[in-house]
């Protein structure tokens, strides 16, 4: 799954007959390492985005709009004031690196046209977005990399811009049969290994199904292949260069069941086989944005929420440490009752003691044994009697105190670890208001000062429809649950809940109906189980039972409910149904 110099390639021919000759209307930057850039041309409207994000780098057209911050950061706001109404002369890919050129044409403030260059580097953790003058000086980029950073190129406003070449490899569109076979001859390392390590913009995929047109094997030592089969592999190599040149693309992706294993933007024979389905794209923006959108709104919400995250963490380790301490001190209370059995004994048979004595033996009455009891020998009877009621009463006292205690530090893990299980599923920054809301409520977090205003919450529950038409809701967050719990649910809806681990609550609307199908009930259990701690698992134990039969404590945290009978179903985490929005 690489964004591979071949995939830019499909790229840049797409956007060729889109974008060229069109007119730049909107610039923005909804993310600090991302651009949305809207031209217009041929009457149409196109939305291009590019992300330089470490994680997850991307470019493609895509017709989703993304909210952008109030106030433009300073590296939108310099090209609105140079491109922001620029045309786009030509888009170019340099042989076939991972870099698309934007050239773009625009009016100076004194009415004068000037050219500039837009380039998006997609290179994994070095990528970027650059703003050069045609000459090639860097106005400024989405990420300013210095000299401490980077020993191989610094990327600041001023500095020229070059492309690095830290490792020196050969343009798979260009190389002659006689450099190849050099290429090859030297390498000896696994043949697919040594094409992607040593031609630019081949990636192990694309490697590998070198080696299969080739009918060679992979895993051969590249240096220890015959000079025929060298030759085939270089005419192999130049004949699937002569599409790229030629823009003759096929993007697909390749499924192994229901999971998606790869894509390219060329067909994948070596992925033939009944374990495999394709499905082909018209385009290959369209496929990127079906593989990526929703891989990058995770991480992009998983970088969002990395400083609630930290808080849970910080808090959780410290509510377990706790707990493990308490529950060590409860433990060393078992022995209270051997204290108090010590004083009974030494009142009834104390009588038998004359005094100075370091232990006396007598006969449990409790257990019909004997048992030795230490004594103080500077003590009477009665004395070391008291002695060791005091003892049992102060571990008594003990006990009854941790065993409280122990079960609040119980009830706060249980409570974070909601919170945590909250933050796995949340997909939308208006989530995260609501769990900073609840965090701030608890005090983990400071709450705002006087007179901020609260921030508008718009996030809402899960909301999917059944095989058999019937409502499912589930709650994103501990809110959220207590308010389709007690809220939204009727008495004879059904409520689920993975067993023992945090989750959410999943609420079945029965509609009136007396008798609901047992696949809406696998389906609103397979959702509780896949919205739970347990999505991970093969299989989760779920809980269900009619809303009318939940309880909630007094004065207990949001979300946090008490049942006494139930049923019980076995679901494998799965979330197939269409959600509505």
């Amino acid at each position: 799954m690489a964004f591979d110099g071949i995939t830019i390639a499909n790229l840049v021919h797409e956007l060729k007959g889109a974008l060229e000759g069109g007119r730049i209307s909107k610039i923005a930057q909804p993310e600090k390492d991302e651009l949305l850039i809207t031209i217009k041309n041929n009457r149409e409207n196109y939305r291009l985005q590019i992300s330089a994000s470490a994680s997850l780098p991307l470019i493609y057209l895509t017709g989703k709009n993304k909210t952008s911050p109030l106030t433009a950061p300073n590296f939108c706001m310099l090209l609105r004031k140079h491109i922001g109404s620029a045309r786009i002369l030509s888009i170019t890919q340099p042989g076939l690196e991972r870099i698309i050129e934007f050239h773009l044409e625009h009016l100076d403030e004194m009415g004068d046209l000037c050219r500039k260059r837009l380039i998006a580097e997609i290179m994994g953790k070095h990528s970027n977005i650059i703003f050069c003058r045609e000459d090639g000086t860097i106005l400024d980029s989405i990420k300013h990399v210095s000299a401490s950073m980077s020993s191989v190129r610094e990327v600041l406003p001023g500095r020229e811009y070059f492309i690095p070449q830290t490792i020196a490899k050969a343009d798979p569109l260009t190389v002659s049969e006689t450099d190849f076979l050099a290429l090859l001859a030297g390498a000896p390392m696994p043949l697919q290994k040594a094409l992607y390590s040593r031609l630019t913009g081949i990636s192990p995929i694309m490697a590998q199904e070198l080696c299969c047109l080739a009918s060679l094997d992979s895993d051969h030592p590249a240096n220890a292949l015959t000079e025929p089969e060298m030759l085939h592999l270089y005419h192999t190599l130049t004949l699937l260069m002569e599409d790229v040149k030629a823009g003759r693309f096929a993007p697909a992706i390749v499924y192994e069941g229901e999971t998606p294993t790869e894509y390219a933007a060329l067909p994948l024979t070596c992925f033939d086989g009944p374990r495999y389905s394709r499905k082909e794209y018209a385009s290959i923006s369209a496929l990127l944005e079906d593989f990526y959108a929703s891989r990058d709104a995770i991480t992009r919400i998983r970088q969002k929420s990395a400083d609630l995250r930290r808080i849970v963490q910080t808090a959780l380790e410290r509510e377990y440490k706790k707990y493990d301490l308490q529950s060590k001190q409860l433990k060393d209370t078992d022995k209270r009752e051997k204290y108090r059995i010590y004083g009974e004994l030494l009142n009834t048979y104390g009588y038998e003691l004359t005094g100075g004595e370091k232990s006396f033996t007598c006969l449990n009455y409790y257990t019909s044994e004997e048992i030795t009891i230490p004594l103080d020998p500077q003590l009477t009877a009665r004395e070391n009697a008291q002695k060791h009621f005091n003892k049992y009463n102060k571990l008594k006292r003990t006990y009854e105190a941790l065993s409280r205690l122990t079960q609040e530090t119980r009830q706060e893990i249980d409570h974070l670890e909601s919170i945590s299980s909250s933050l796995d599923i949340a997909q939308t920054e208006s989530d995260l208001v609501q769990i900073k809301e609840e965090l701030m409520e608890y005090g983990y977090v400071k709450k705002r000062r006087a007179g901020d205003k609260a921030p508008r919450i718009t996030s809402r529950p899960f909301h999917y429809i059944s095989s058999d038409g019937y409502h499912i809701y589930v709650g994103k967050n501990n809110y959220q649950n207590e308010e389709l719990t007690f809220k939204l649910a009727n008495g004879n809806d059904w409520w689920f809940h993975a067993k023992g681990i945090p989750g959410s609550h999943v609420i079945l609307k029965v509609q009136g109906q007396e008798e609901v199908p047992d696949r809406a009930f696998e389906e609103a259990g397979a959702l509780a189980a896949y919205y739970s701690k347990g999505r991970d698992n093969d299989k989760v134990e779920v809980d269900y039972i009619q809303k009318k039969h939940i309880k909630k404590p007094a004065a207990s945290a949001p979300g946090f409910v008490i049942y006494h009978t139930n049923y019980s179903l076995v679901a494998s985490p799965a979330c197939h149904l269409q959600e509505i929005p």
